[in-house]
């Protein structure tokens, strides 16, 4: 019952399906049965409390009950990267354990945790080899495409969906439950269904990673990225979508997934140049854009600087991978004195000092601040006041990591604006 899970649960209850929830977290179970979510996903705390008042969705901690009691069930668990950026896959099998050992009739199983491929296979030696007595059954991957912030809109009005499965009755059982959902259906083999889902977010990490690379050639050029990703965005052939510069994409997919590519392609000795240069960029933006805003200052050093937004993006309180948290161990070590907001993101316990705080308001966090560093583009954060939030600044440096701001109003406020990509 994480991020997906209760996402998953919550769109088949929301089309009308009997949904059992399972997690041996008695905690997280607890405040679930109590309408209360573990993370921040708009609407998805309003579609709980109504599906909980429905009897369309309850929650259990028993394997046993969960398994026994249902005729199709999702596999939803983390797959956190190892240190090799191989996927883990200790969650997957030990859910395959459970399913072997509790089953008692033919069940299809569904995957929706991202996987590598041939995990299915896999899938079927665990639960086999777990099984007190031969259960017919048939296992199906079907990934997920939902974006953070966006998750309950992109479950109910999915681009695609893709099912994977070698056999073709379950195929249509899992297609059946999304048939009041009107979206293109792909019906593949596991194998295909699996890369499906990396290739995907690989290739979005590549589109981010390129135009922040080009925005390093436009500050050296004083050409504004903004205007050149707009005329590029007008061919159809690319589009607008992942074409903003910044200071690099996190999250718990593209990180994750474009390593776990990366660690698939080295199995089969197969070079993925532009990915492992995709992920090269990444992990060097915030360093190379934290170098030239250091020129801008006249050196981070004993400077009081102003941290907005810590989660990787709006309208989720996810931290995993933000370039936030890179970016404040890097003035840590520069001996910044940091203030640190966020509208739902907290800080973890570790990153705080007397040199690192973090508070409830915009303009307590600006107090005596000599420049902020804007690392979300938050709403909250393009719709504040920022000439009246002026007088809370001791020096006027505005660094937008994200583009958010718009520089010549800024600059017209008597701020030092600087973006990404000469703006």
């Amino acid at each position: 019952m994480g991020y997906v899970g209760i996402t998953t649960g919550l769109l088949f209850a929301e089309l009308g399906w009997q949904v059992t929830g399972l997690d041996t977290d008695t905690m997280k179970i607890h405040a679930l049965m109590g309408g209360k979510l573990s993370f921040y996903e708009p609407g998805l705390d309003l579609l709980l409390k109504k599906h909980l008042e429905s009897g369309n969705i309850h929650f259990t901690t028993s394997p046993e009950k969960g398994i026994r009691e249902n005729d199709i069930i999702f596999i939803c668990v983390g797959t956190p990267s190892d240190k090799d950026g191989s996927a883990d896959l200790q969650a997957v099998r030990g859910a395959a354990t459970s399913i072997g050992t509790y089953m008692n009739d033919y069940k299809i199983i569904t995957v929706k945790s991202t996987v590598p491929i041939d995990t299915n296979r896999k899938l079927v030696e665990w639960i086999t080899e777990s099984q007190l007595q031969p259960q017919p059954f048939d296992v199906v991957s079907n990934p997920e495409f939902l974006r953070e912030g966006s998750a309950l809109y992109d479950s109910l009005n999915p681009d695609r969906i893709v099912i994977g499965s070698d056999s073709e009755r379950a195929a249509q059982v899992i297609q059946s439950l999304y048939s009041s959902i009107h979206a293109p259906i792909l019906l593949t083999n596991p194998r295909t269904a699996e890369l499906i889902k990396y290739a995907s977010n690989a290739y979005l990490a590549t589109k981010i990673s390129y135009v922040n690379e080009l925005a390093r050639l436009c500050e050296s050029l004083e050409v504004n990225v903004t205007d050149v990703t707009k005329g590029m965005g007008m061919d159809q052939r690319i589009g607008p979508h992942f074409l903003k510069a910044g200071i690099g994409y996190g999250g718990s997919c593209f990180p994750k997934d474009s390593m776990a590519l990366l660690y698939t392609a080295k199995e089969q000795q197969v070079e993925l140049s532009i990915l492992d240069r995709v992920v090269a960029v990444n992990n060097s933006q915030s360093t190379h854009f934290l170098t030239i805003w250091e020129q801008k200052i006249d050196g981070f050093s004993g400077k009081t600087v102003a941290i907005l937004g810590i989660s990787f993006k709006p309208n989720t309180d996810d931290l995993r991978e933000a370039p936030a948290l890179s970016i404040i161990q890097q003035l840590q070590h520069k001996g910044v004195h940091l203030r640190v907001h966020d509208p739902i993101a907290k800080l973890p316990q570790a990153f705080l000092s007397e040199k690192v705080q973090q508070f409830e308001s915009i303009e307590t966090t600006l107090q005596h601040c000599d420049a902020v560093i804007l690392c979300s583009e938050w709403k909250d954060y393009r719709e504040a006041d920022w000439q009246q939030l002026r007088a809370h600044m001791k020096n006027y440096y505005i660094f937008d990591g994200r583009n958010t701001l718009n520089g010549k109003e800024m600059t017209k406020l008597g701020y030092a604006y600087f973006g990404i990509g000469y703006r």
